[in-house]
C-alpha cells in the first residue's frame, strides 16, 4: 500500500512536470510569434536614394549620350498642329470623335514603305528619322500649305515594363527623347518599402539577345549613368531588399507556428479538465 502511494505521488509529479513542459513550450512559442510580428512591422523603412557619393572608381563606364530612337516601320505616329488640332485630322477621324465624344487623339502607322499618310499632304517618308527630323519635315511640307503651323510628332508605341518593387507595375510609353529610369519610377509611384534601391536591373536587347544592366540607385552617379536612358522594350526589375525577405520568411514561419500552438493550448486545455 505505501509503495502504491508513492507510484500514484510519482505519477502525479512526472504529468505536473509534463504539464509544466507544455506551458513553456507554448509560451515560447507565443514569444516567437510576438517577435516576428514586430520583426516584420519593425522592417518599414523609407528609401533612402543617392546617398552615395561618386568616386572615380564607381563613375559610369557609359557616358555618351544613346542616339535617338529611329522611326521604323510598323511605328504608330501622333501628329498634332497644336495651332489648331483639327486642320491635320482626317475628316472622318473627326465625326468618330464627335460621335463617341472621346478625346483619343488620331495616330498614322508608318507603312512598309516608310511612310505616313497624312491630310492635306498625302504620303510622307518618315523611316530613319528621328521623332524631332520627322516633326520639322512635317512642319516644313504643312508650312506651304498652312499658316504658321507648330508640329507636335510623338512616337506613341515606344514601351517599357516596370516589375518588381515598385508601387505600379506595368507598362509605360515612352512619349518623348531620352526618358530616364528616375522619371518612369516617378511615374510609377516610386520604389515600396521593400524595394532594394541598390539592385535593380534593366534587361536590354530583346529576347534573342539580353543583355543585364545593373544599377545602384543609392549611389549620387547613377544619375549621369547614360545606361539609365530607357530604350523600347526595355525590361526594369527592382528586386527586394534582405530585409523584405527574411520577414517574409519569419512570417510564413509564424503561420506554420500558429495552428502548433492552437493544438498544443487545446491538448494542454483537455488535461487540465481530465485531470
Amino acid at each position: 500500500m505505501y509503495f502504491w502511494r508513492i507510484g500514484v505521488l510519482l505519477w502525479e509529479l512526472r504529468q505536473f512536470f509534463n504539464m509544466c513542459f507544455i506551458k513553456k513550450i507554448i509560451n515560447l512559442l507565443i514569444v516567437s510569434t510576438i517577435l516576428f510580428a514586430s520583426f516584420s512591422c519593425a522592417n518599414r523603412q523609407k528609401q533612402a536614394l543617392f546617398e552615395k557619393k561618386s568616386t572615380a572608381n564607381n563613375s559610369p563606364k557609359k557616358e555618351l549620350t544613346p542616339p535617338n530612337y529611329q522611326i521604323k516601320p510598323g511605328d504608330l505616329l501622333q501628329v498634332k498642329n497644336l495651332q489648331n488640332r483639327n486642320l491635320i485630322v482626317n475628316e472622318s477621324f473627326t465625326k468618330e470623335k464627335e460621335a463617341s465624344n472621346n478625346n483619343h487623339e488620331q495616330t498614322y502607322l508608318v507603312e512598309q514603305d516608310s511612310t505616313i499618310g497624312l491630310p492635306i499632304l498625302g504620303r510622307v517618308k518618315v523611316g530613319g528619322l528621328t521623332r524631332r527630323e520627322a516633326a520639322n519635315q512635317v512642319q516644313s511640307l504643312y508650312r506651304k500649305e498652312l499658316k504658321d503651323p507648330i508640329i507636335e510628332l510623338k512616337i506613341i508605341n515606344l514601351k517599357v515594363t516596370l516589375l518588381g518593387e515598385v508601387k505600379n507595375q506595368g507598362i509605360y510609353n515612352l512619349l518623348k527623347d531620352h526618358t530616364s529610369l528616375i522619371e518612369i519610377i516617378g511615374e510609377a509611384g516610386g520604389l515600396t518599402d521593400k524595394a532594394s534601391s541598390n539592385n535593380l536591373k534593366i534587361i536590354r536587347g530583346g529576347m534573342q539577345n539580353p543583355q543585364i544592366i545593373n544599377l545602384d540607385l543609392t549611389d549620387i552617379s547613377t544619375l549621369s549613368d547614360s545606361r539609365t536612358l530607357l530604350e523600347n522594350n526595355d525590361i526594369i526589375y527592382i528586386a527586394q531588399n534582405k530585409r523584405a525577405i527574411r520577414s517574409e520568411k519569419l512570417q510564413s514561419m509564424s503561420a506554420i507556428l500558429q495552428p502548433v500552438i492552437a493544438l498544443l493550448n487545446t491538448a494542454l486545455l483537455i488535461y487540465t479538465i481530465t485531470r
